[in-house]
């Protein structure tokens, strides 16, 4: 049976770059998240780690790397924000935006691709590039989460669907920060061309 070189590196190149994204979005859960009293789902970075990922990588490593994610958790894992792990975190009220993390990546990543242009040679990202990430960070990270974390919560805190998207209108600014954030960085990783996508 013949191997192909190349598609072994590459297949050694997309689990090295799966590995890391997990990694580093691990670190990310890893920093103190911030608890509002009004509601059960606390401020993590998690969210900036779908919209980088899937940013950089494209759709089909992004989801990968957040199954990997996920996949920890649901074992047993700490890797949570707060050191939580386990089925009983699946079965909470942060459940849903949880698993909404690995099509949110996704949907980021083709985004991000999909509406690209042919450009020029240029030596930096242009305008026109990190808006396009933004708009597919908001899309995918944002919005996409959303709508499978607010049903979830509504259902296992026995909350309202209206009431359960206004409580979580709280973390909207915070997500758009970290939209920009995210097309900010992956345009620059871009730019240094330390990852090819």
């Amino acid at each position: 049976m013949r191997v192909d070189p190349e598609g072994s590196e590459m297949k050694t190149k997309d689990l090295v770059l799966v590995a890391l994204f997990a990694a580093i979005i691990v670190v990310l859960a890893a920093l103190p998240p911030v608890v509002l009293p009004w509601v059960p789902v606390p401020i993590t970075l998690q969210t900036f780690g779908v919209m980088l990922t899937g940013l950089v990588l494209g759709p089909r490593r992004a989801a990968l790397v957040l199954t990997l994610y996920v996949a920890l958790a649901l074992i047993g894992l700490p890797v949570l924000p707060g050191g939580r792990a386990g089925l009983a975190v699946l079965m909470g009220p942060t459940g849903g935006f949880l698993l909404g993390m690995i099509p949110g990546a996704f949907v980021v990543g083709y985004l991000s691709g999909a509406f690209k242009t042919p450009a020029p040679e240029t030596t930096g990202a242009t305008y026109r590039d990190v808006s396009r990430c933004f708009v597919a960070s908001v899309v995918g990270g944002i919005l996409v989460v959303y709508l499978f974390g607010v049903p979830w919560l509504a259902i296992v805190a026995k909350m309202d669907i209206t009431k359960a998207l206004l409580a979580v209108t709280v973390f909207i600014p915070g997500d758009l920060i970290k939209a920009a954030a995210a097309a900010f960085l992956a345009n620059q990783i871009r730019k240094a061309r330390l990852i090819q996508a």
